[in-house]
């Protein structure tokens, strides 16, 4: 089962997280963590963020990489959003 977290943070404090489960293993990697974001943006009420350079190398070496201001259109109320593959 494929399974990711995502997080926001504000102060250094995480006001909300969610964990979303997919286990279509019909669909590549990379459109389950394209349709994982989705999912965590829309239960977030986040427009979805843009993946910077930044990002595409964290999520690369880590599985796991925040979205800061600079990803998003529109303004955010909190620091960044952080998604983290948790189980593959």
């Amino acid at each position: 089962m494929f399974r990711m977290w995502g997080k926001i943070w504000d102060n250094n404090r995480m006001l909300k997280d969610t964990v979303i489960c997919m286990s279509d293993y019909s669909m590549s990697r990379t459109a389950m963590v394209f349709q994982s974001l989705d999912s965590i943006c829309y239960q977030f009420d986040l427009s979805k963020p843009i993946w910077l350079d930044s990002n595409i190398l964290d999520f690369k070496r880590h599985a796991k990489t925040r979205f800061t201001q600079d990803s998003f259109i529109e303004s955010i109320d909190f620091d960044y959003l952080e998604i983290q593959v948790i189980e593959e």
